[in-house]
């Protein structure tokens, strides 16, 4: 071809495809570490290949999850810790399916940025291959898009697809009961859902992402507010897991927007209603100063946040205790958060008590 003195390539328009590659390459070894039986293939196709048959299940079916990391994603890039976001990315997804009673298989991400940082990619990706080890699932494939004008700069986005399974006949939930127990499993800080109403509260508090955590320095590792506020999410596939498998659990619910209040009732029969005592865990101090800060009611508290509790089980009566031991030996806290009760003209969750 003749010369074309003003002529433009695409990297001249601001996308790098030799820094694509260079991600590609660089991230291997992680998503290699989340191989598990089932995996067919690495990263670089045009598609990810599982086999189920391989995975162990005869008559499987097929449960999938997507969601993002929220505007938590927005104090990550402020403060520059991006290395712990995927582990939320992965969190959102995972412990959605674990709670329908599947077992996590594959993971993929979509990461997509203005301009591509391959190191800053790098840290968040070796977060989601974290994630997917903690979750037993593999990490086959992903896209990295970058889209000149679409982000601000040092911007990025997140989302993540998320595909489980379980043998035909296993769904969960189940129907729940008058008298099956609610048992709580604790967070590990906010998750990732409540952060407009979060960063909103920081911002009218006058500190600073670097200053000192106000509610603990130790408070979930995080010597500043924005490291605390970064906590990630707990993911709860593994012990969940092992309690349906032995026996006795009706229900799952993960403790997302909507709290208590919102997400409970989404696992309960229309007959019964959830009547939980405020009185039976603490409240962790990350909330008791969100809410001192913002003078929220505590009906707000409740619908927003999790409030320390991540996911509740409901379980039969009898299974209770065992299904209690089963969890605690995998390292959750679990508290017994109060029962299934038989539904009237009242709302779906019934408070008794106060957060304290």
């Amino acid at each position: 071809m003749p010369d074309r003195p003003n002529a433009l390539t695409y990297k001249d328009a601001g996308v790098d495809i030799d820094a694509g590659n260079a991600l590609v390459e660089r991230i291997k070894p992680a998503a290699k570490s989340t191989d598990r039986p089932g995996v067919m293939a690495g990263l670089g196709g045009f598609g990810g290949l599982f086999d189920l048959k391989a995975a162990g299940f005869s008559d499987p079916v097929i449960v999938a999850a997507t969601d993002g990391v929220g505007t938590k994603l927005r104090i990550a890039i402020d403060t520059g810790l991006v290395d712990t976001v995927g582990i939320d990315l992965v969190a959102m997804c995972v412990n959605d399916l674990v709670c329908q009673g599947a077992e996590p298989l594959l993971f993929l991400d979509y990461f997509a940025t203005g301009k591509l940082s391959v190191d800053v990619a790098v840290r968040v990706i070796e977060g989601i291959a974290e994630g997917c080890r903690q979750a037993g699932a593999a990490l086959i494939g992903g896209e990295t898009a970058e889209m000149p004008g679409m982000y601000s700069a040092g911007d990025f986005d997140l989302a993540g697809f998320a595909v489980g399974a379980m043998e035909r006949g296993q769904a969960l939930p189940v129907a729940t009961r008058p008298g099956d127990v609610l048992l709580g499993l604790a967070s590990s800080g906010v998750h990732s859902n409540g952060y407009s109403l979060v960063r909103r509260i920081v911002a009218n508090s006058g500190l600073g992402w670097e200053a000192p955590c106000p509610f603990g320095p130790d408070y979930a590792g995080g010597g500043t507010l924005g490291a605390a506020l970064l906590a990630p999410t707990r993911i709860y596939v593994k012990p969940v897991l092992a309690a349906i498998r032995a026996g006795g659990v009706r229900a799952v619910a993960h403790i997302t927007g909507g709290g208590l209040t919102g997400n409970l009732p989404r696992v309960l029969d229309d007959d019964t209603v959830a009547a939980i005592d405020l009185g039976a865990w603490a409240l962790p101090p990350v909330f008791r100063w969100l809410t001192g800060q913002a003078g929220l009611a505590e009906a707000e508290v409740l619908a927003t946040f999790n409030c320390g509790i991540g996911l509740v089980l409901v379980t039969a009566p009898e299974a209770a205790e065992a299904v209690t031991a089963t969890l605690a030996e995998a390292g959750e806290t679990v508290t017994r958060i109060g029962e299934v009760a038989t539904g009237g003209a009242g709302p779906a969750v019934q408070y008794r008590g106060t957060l304290a």
